[in-house]
């Protein structure tokens, strides 16, 4: 896809990832639609930007069915005013790093919700108003591909959004739309709390910065490229643990300890 004056719907684009993806679609001079709760904020966002008349904002609580309509409603409005959107990124997400005994169940559901139904809803509707050749753009997870003690519900999710991308574009096949799937690493933003970082820092695992993130995502964008993990090893250990699991499950276990240390200290 050339996103050179191309409509681009973000969700999540409030967050650090999010930001990051609006400033370097606008380089390759995409019009961005930047969707997140907060109004103030994304305004903040767009009026930081190169050229900021050439962007919009909408507010949306994606987690209700009022703000998915919300969504789905400005691009009907889109439509028909000739500014179809021709590509719609699904970057809303969240987790929560906690055992799964000590949640409580609304919060599974909003994790769940937020990582995978939501997607799913607003692809859904996309394919009522989205422009021909267009772009379904999920942003996933490593951790969808390897489970993880302390992130179950978010492990579940991106693994069902996967598959639902995988799916989908199946089904879309000649059908002029394209469904990729992008699983980016431990990323440096404020979904990790200290305490994370801290685990992450004394296990070494590595991790990106949101600019790394938004690279590929135009890459994958510009290349359609169906599916992309993101870091080295960790996308090593995603295939792995398709084949040979009891691998994978080996070397977590040798961090369960402190796994479990951080999980008992987390401030979730």
């Amino acid at each position: 896809m050339d996103l050179n004056d191309k409509y681009v719907l973000l969700t999540g684009a409030s967050g650090g990832i999010g930001q990051e993806i609006a400033l370097a679609l606008e380089v390759k001079g995409a019009r961005l639609i930047l969707v997140a709760r907060d109004k103030e904020k994304l305004e903040q966002i767009r009026y930081s930007m190169a050229k900021p008349d050439r962007h919009d904002v909408l507010a949306a609580d994606l987690l209700t069915a009022q703000g998915r309509e919300v969504v789905n409603s400005y691009a009907k409005e889109q439509l028909r005013k000739n500014k179809q959107i021709s590509a719609l990124i699904n970057n809303a997400g969240s987790n929560q790093f906690q055992f799964l005994a000590q949640r409580s169940a609304e919060s599974i559901e909003r994790e769940m919700q937020l990582n995978l139904m939501t997607p799913i809803a607003l692809s859904q509707s996309a394919l009522g108003w989205l422009k021909r050749p267009g772009v379904i753009l999920n942003i996933g997870s490593t951790l969808g591909s390897i489970g993880y003690p302390g992130y179950t519900a978010y492990c579940a999710s991106k693994a069902g959004l996967h598959r639902f991308s995988e799916a989908l574009d199946r089904e879309l096949d000649g059908a002029a739309i394209r469904v990729l799937y992008l699983a980016p690493r431990t990323t440096e933003t404020e979904l990790n709390s200290p305490r994370v970082v801290e685990l992450n820092q004394k296990l070494g695992n590595r991790s990106d910065s949101p600019q790394v993130v938004a690279e590929h995502v135009v890459q994958m964008l510009e290349q359609e490229t169906a599916a992309k993990w993101i870091g080295w090893p960790e996308k090593l250990f995603a295939r792995i643990n398709q084949v040979f699991p009891r691998l994978v499950s080996g070397s977590i276990r040798k961090q369960q300890e402190t796994i479990h240390y951080f999980i008992n200290h987390s401030s979730n």
